[in-house]
């Protein structure tokens, strides 16, 4: 694979610690998720710690890698400049405090704390949102990325808003006085988030990176199966989500509907870019072909729930069996196989480019460990195959005990690779990366101190 795919842009990125510090910080996130759920699975740990788990998880790993990313590629696959750096280093901070706090209420049942953690979060979403839509304003002629993109953000809207009212209801009923209840708020939240914000997301990267990194195109039924995901997939999950926060059956079961036949089409033209893939395999193809089978695994799963019961609680996100398949192999997957490439991309462009033609230089797959990579997709496979079975088969629970121990392993040798290609190439030490100017350490200028923004 050549160090930089034909048609980026990279002159138009934004400075090398704007991502790194989302990706790093996304990343503790994810340990510390990962630790929270074995120790709830074992009882060794009080107060909420099933929703502070998830939020660590959903908010911490994955929305904030989502930023990171979203802020460096979409000046970089759309050729403009992000519209504000200050901006993008303040989303984080607020986020970050805002869900530090939430996570601090719930394990020690201080519910007091959540309104104004909910209300920290959402101002660094809708920070987020602005900027980054602010700089895809400034593009002619949205392109199929940009466009899922967009309406990601506006889903990040509406999410932030429905998580505020719950977190304010917590102590003040505000529910009690209107005609929807806490439950179907918390679906519609729920909806919103996952398949609204991080399912358009990453189908919308996908539509770049799977044939980026394929050397394919969209071509044929691809586009028909394209057209069919954008409007079905947006629109299914306002569907969902507005059937579930006022209990209309009928509109949810379309917008479930929807959603399925949505998946499957974009499960459809992934699998066609892998099998058309005209480059050697890498770490994140692998994790990719995972993806292309567990979305309409997911889809078939979920499309029989949805048609019987698409307000039930245990239905929230699909069918017996496939929460695990969607959380772990759908989204980990694809999040996990991008920042085998993105983490290393950024680290080689800022390290290696100037470089490249004068003295030789390493590919960007040469900067992780090969046998690492391998080690942890077999444990995350083997782990998510457990969990999934025992899910669907109602199995014991030594299985989802063996499960998630692999799935934990697997997480913390992709967590090792990761940092490896940091430590090792990074022109920036961790700390400098992580923490910016207050870092105790003193290093020359950096790549992101550079003249203040007009």
């Amino acid at each position: 694979m050549g160090a930089i795919p034909g048609g980026v842009d990279t002159s138009q990125q934004p400075p090398m610690t704007v991502p790194l510090r989302h990706f790093v910080v996304g990343l503790g996130f994810l340990l510390a998720g990962t630790l929270l759920g074995m120790g709830h699975a074992a009882d060794a740990v009080d107060g909420m710690a099933g929703l502070a788990h998830v939020h660590l998880l959903l908010v911490g790993w994955i929305c904030v890698t989502i930023m990171g990313a979203m802020t460096q590629f979409v000046p970089v696959w759309s050729g403009t400049q992000l519209h504000s750096r200050r901006l993008a280093n303040l989303q984080l901070l607020l986020v970050v405090g805002g869900l530090l706090a939430f996570v601090a209420g719930l394990l020690t049942v201080e519910l007091s704390w959540l309104a104004g953690a909910g209300v920290a979060m959402l101002a660094g979403f809708w920070t987020f949102v602005y900027n980054v839509g602010r700089t895809l304003a400034t593009v002619d002629g949205l392109d199929v990325t940009e466009r899922h993109f967009a309406i990601a953000l506006g889903f990040f809207v509406l999410l932030t808003l429905l998580g505020v009212l719950l977190a304010v209801d917590f102590t003040q009923p505000l529910l009690a006085e209107v005609s929807v209840t806490r439950i179907g708020v918390v679906d519609a939240h729920a909806t919103v988030a996952v398949f609204g914000a991080v399912l358009t997301t990453i189908y919308g990267a996908l539509y770049q990176l799977g044939t980026m990194f394929t050397q394919t195109e969209l071509h044929g039924v691809d586009h028909r199966l394209r057209a069919l995901e954008e409007v079905g997939h947006p629109l299914g999950v306002l569907l969902l989500a507005g059937g579930r926060l006022f209990e209309v059956v009928p509109i949810a079961r379309i917008g479930g509907l929807l959603l399925v036949i949505a998946a499957l089409a974009f499960g459809a033209v992934l699998l066609r870019k892998l099998a058309e893939m005209q480059v050697p395999r890498t770490p994140m193809h692998t994790r990719y072909a995972v993806v292309a089978v567990a979305l309409p695994a997911w889809a078939l799963l979920a499309a029989p729930a949805w048609v019987a019961e698409p307000t039930a609680v245990a239905h929230r996100f699909g069918g017996p069996g496939s929460s695990h398949l969607l959380f772990v192999g759908v989204v980990g997957f694809v999040v996990l196989g991008t920042l085998y490439h993105v983490v290393p991309f950024v680290v080689w462009v800022h390290r290696y480019s100037d470089d490249l033609g004068f003295e030789p230089v390493p590919m960007i797959d040469d900067l992780y460990d090969d046998r690492i990579a391998a080690a942890d997709a077999t444990l995350l496979v083997a782990g998510t195959t457990l969990l999934v079975a025992w899910e669907y088969l109602e199995a014991p629970q030594l299985l989802v005990s063996v499960g998630g121990g692999l799935v934990a392993l697997g997480v913390l040798a992709f967590l090792a690779n990761v940092l490896l290609v940091l430590v090792r190439h990074s022109p920036q030490p961790l700390d400098r990366i992580v923490l910016g100017s207050l870092s105790p350490r003193r290093t020359p200028q950096t790549l992101e101190e550079q003249p203040a923004e007009p």
